[in-house]
């Protein structure tokens, strides 16, 4: 199979392009394309055969769930039973934007894109790229993240086209992404909504628009022992090719380890990267030491941290130490961060 890309502009919507990449979703073919969030890997979300394509050509687990993307508020009732007040106060909040609502599926979500469950995660995205695809392919795309299962996921084209050149039929190159982190899932079929998966909408937000809500204890659980119930929850994400570890603690002890252990690993062979801030990344000595940001501004960390792993697998990187950016159970988008890095980490922080 031959990948065409074909560069897209959110503020100038080539209607040619999408009307061609909208057919390839209704034949059964599949398009990766811009999000505010990441770049997803699209096929058509009512046909099963599609979701088994979405599968294999990420290598990802049929028990890990899709998300569903629609273009409009009023195509959110064919996909569930009910859309509770909840969904549409959200929606009001938070649509389009980075936010995904689980809810009861209806009997048209063939349970392939659900990971055989009986609910569907749905969202809406802010890129007017994305939007204008979605339309294009009838209104209900099926989308991960368009990288390898397991890999970062890619917050440039040409990151999706080094997972999947040859695997699919287009990618709709918008360019870099602008959030670079997936979105927040929440779960609104019970009584209280739970958050499955933090991201830029935070629990605060969340909060000021629902009340209460809680966070799923299984994001801070390494093996949890029941399906998936969202994206990223089972199995290992965002990793890079490199071993890495976050060290934890004061910023001076923290440089302090991270040079005695980058200097030990280099004089053992190993090519090391480091991950710091602006207030930190002149202090530590290796063979790449890459910026994320700045604390004072947590989304440009956000919008760094896959592009950052991505670039450590192009130049060989084989030992990986980072700064921590909070704690896994923290708040704000900070929160949202730590899970990522948490998770491709393999868990593995350590404190000083």
């Amino acid at each position: 199979m031959k990948t065409q890309i074909i560069s897209v502009d959110g503020n100038n919507i080539d209607k040619d392009v999408m009307r061609r990449a909208g057919e390839i979703i209704k034949k059964g073919g599949l398009v990766a394309f811009p999000t505010e969030t990441v770049y997803g890997l699209g096929g058509d979300a009512l046909k099963e055969e599609s979701s088994g394509k979405i599968y294999r050509a990420k290598g990802r687990p049929s028990d890990n769930p899709l998300i569903v993307h629609i273009c409009r508020m009023e195509d959110l009732p064919y996909l569930v039973e009910e859309v509770p007040d909840t969904a549409r106060r959200l929606a009001d909040a938070f649509w389009p934007g980075p936010l995904t609502m689980i809810l009861r599926k209806s009997d048209k979500v063939p349970r392939t894109t659900t990971g055989g469950l009986d609910t569907v995660a749905v969202r809406m995205p802010m890129h007017r790229a994305a939007l204008a695809f979605i339309e294009a392919a009838g209104g209900y795309v099926a989308a991960p993240s368009a990288n390898i299962s397991g890999k970062p996921s890619p917050t440039l084209a040409r990151y999706v086209a080094e997972d999947m050149d040859g695997r699919i039929d287009m990618i709709l190159d918008g360019g870099e992404i602008g959030i670079g982190l997936e979105s927040t899932i929440v779960d609104l079929t019970g009584e209280v909504p739970v958050i499955l998966r933090p991201g830029y909408i935070t629990k605060e937000m969340l909060e000021g628009v629902l009340g209460k809500t809680e966070v799923d204890k299984a994001l801070s659980d390494s093996s949890p022992a029941q399906p998936p119930r969202a994206p990223g929850m089972k199995y290992r994400h965002y990793a890079p090719k490199g071993e890495l570890t976050i060290i934890s603690g004061r910023q001076e002890q923290v440089v302090e380890e991270i040079n005695r252990r980058a200097r030990e690993k280099r004089q053992q062979g190993e090519k090391v990267g480091v991950i710091g801030t602006e207030d930190s990344v002149e202090y530590y000595i290796a063979d790449s030491v890459k910026c994320a940001g700045t604390r004072k501004d947590e989304n440009t960390i956000a919008k760094a941290l896959y592009r950052i792993l991505r670039e450590f697998d192009d130049e060989g990187v084989t030992v990986i130490y980072s700064e921590s950016f909070g704690e896994p159970e923290g708040s704000g988008i900070g929160q949202a961060i730590m899970n990522r890095l948490f998770k491709a980490a393999g868990h593995h922080i350590e404190y000083v």
